[in-house]
């Protein structure tokens, strides 16, 4: 009796999964029952994010389509690994098979720092939602905890039907220079710097110029993780006590960025479908972007909110 009261669960939560869309984490357990439990037309379209094709070779989830991340930037006025226009976008995720109608069930690998391909899932993510699509779920683990619950691989390439694009964006959740500059000061307008503390700081060999935005705090991506998978996010409490011990609550607008938007990404997503922050953007450009306005000021003292 128990097995049938538990296989009728599970067939209640598969369909309320594809019928509800969402952006949310999803555990190796709930992904693996999606793929391999509704048919051809309505199962998740899986994207493996990684920036290594090589990687996606030696092994990635069943039906995992290849979208390596960093095809979605280039360099544009000078200024690298900048987001790619509109048209550019949008014919890269149709070729992916990104569909309005379909849940998106996005992953990458790498266990322990300074593995960071977590950021490439979450980045993807952020651009699909920034083109209007609702259904994305982030698996919570990524490959390696998988694979450590020995889940099926193959080295079998996965090419999704070209897929559909929703007819409105959501560019609200990010934010250009001009409006950043603009709101910055603003009361209840919290800026969050996600690069590591050094870089914060200025104490690195990376960026054109020293510091991070005036005004600006910093909480490091990593410590949302689990120290040993950077693809595994913290207990939810835990995160909690580490955004409180900063001066992050829900009822702020939150402004994040990094260098290059990636780390942003990740502390965006996890505010606001995670925790349930209902104001947070990204800036876009970032650092990389911030640092080559050599008009615009710059600091190295560490803030902290009031």
């Amino acid at each position: 009796m128990t097995k049938f009261i538990w296989l009728g669960i599970a067939a209640w939560f598969l369909g309320g999964a594809l019928a509800n869309a969402q952006i949310s984490l999803i555990s190796c357990d709930e992904a693996k029952s999606l793929i391999e439990s509704v048919g051809e037309n309505k199962r998740p379209i899986v994207i493996d994010t990684r920036g290594g094709y090589k990687d996606y070779f030696r092994g990635h989830l069943p039906t995992a389509h290849h979208l390596n991340f960093d095809t979605l930037r280039g360099t544009d006025a000078g200024v690298p690994v900048q987001y790619l226009p509109d048209d550019l976008t949008g014919e890269l995720l149709r070729r992916a098979g990104v569909d309005r109608d379909r849940t998106h069930l996005l992953y990458a690998t790498g266990e322990t720092l300074p593995n960071d391909e977590i950021l490439s899932t979450t980045m993807v993510a952020y651009v699909l939602e920034k083109n209007g699509v609702e259904d994305i779920r982030i698996l919570d683990g990524g490959l390696a905890e998988w694979q450590r619950l020995s889940f099926p691989t193959t080295q079998e390439y996965f090419g999704n039907p070209l897929g559909k694009l929703p007819a409105t964006s959501k560019k609200s959740i990010g934010i250009d220079l001009p409006e950043l500059l603009e709101r910055k000061n603003k009361t209840n307008v919290v800026l969050v710097d996600a690069r590591p503390d050094n870089e914060y700081r200025g104490e690195d060999d990376v960026w054109l110029r020293k510091g991070h935005i005036p005004g600006a705090i910093s909480f490091h991506w990593a410590r949302l993780m689990e120290q040993g998978n950077t693809h595994k996010f913290i207990a939810a409490e835990k995160a909690a006590l580490l955004l409180q011990e900063i001066g992050l609550s829900p009822d702020q607008e939150i402004i994040v960025y990094c260098g290059t938007s990636r780390e942003g990404s990740l502390l965006r997503f996890y505010l606001a479908h995670v925790a349930g922050y209902s104001n947070v953007r990204l800036y876009e450009g970032s650092w990389k972007e911030y640092a080559a306005m050599k008009q615009l000021p710059t600091e190295t003292k560490v803030n902290k909110l009031p």
